[in-house]
């Protein structure tokens, strides 16, 4: 397994606010994509790149109440990130892996209580 990005996620209510804050400390909107999830979760999903590099993530569902930070994982292989994780004590709370055409993404909780946003990006082409 090897990991392609780390950087926080905001998981919002309210996007449009952070996306503000967020270009006011000089991130602009990398690309974004609605509706990205299963047939029965609409996700809202931002990625935002300064200057320098950095990324931010900013996502809302339907079901978001408050804003939760995560760290988001992109890796090559989510199988084996998964059952790594999992083998450390992590779990999927919900029990839900979002796949669409560009992704697949689990929400991994630690014994701990703090959590990655697992995520492998597919790409139409090598």
């Amino acid at each position: 397994m090897k990991i392609t990005s780390f950087n926080p996620l905001i998981v919002t209510p309210q996007p449009e606010k952070l996306v503000e804050l967020f270009e006011a400390l000089g991130f602009k909107k990398k690309h974004s994509i609605v509706n990205a999830g299963n047939n029965d979760v609409n996700i809202c999903d931002i990625r935002m790149t300064d200057l320098n590099g950095f990324n931010v993530d900013v996502a809302s569902t339907a079901n978001t109440k408050q804003d939760l930070s995560i760290i988001r994982m992109n890796v090559d292989n989510f199988e084996e990130a998964f059952e790594f994780l999992t083998s450390k004590g992590f779990v999927n709370p919900s029990n839900n892996i979002v796949e669409n055409k560009y992704s697949k993404s689990a929400l991994m909780v630690s014994p701990s209580g703090f959590a990655f946003d697992l995520c492998q990006h597919i790409k139409e082409h090598d």
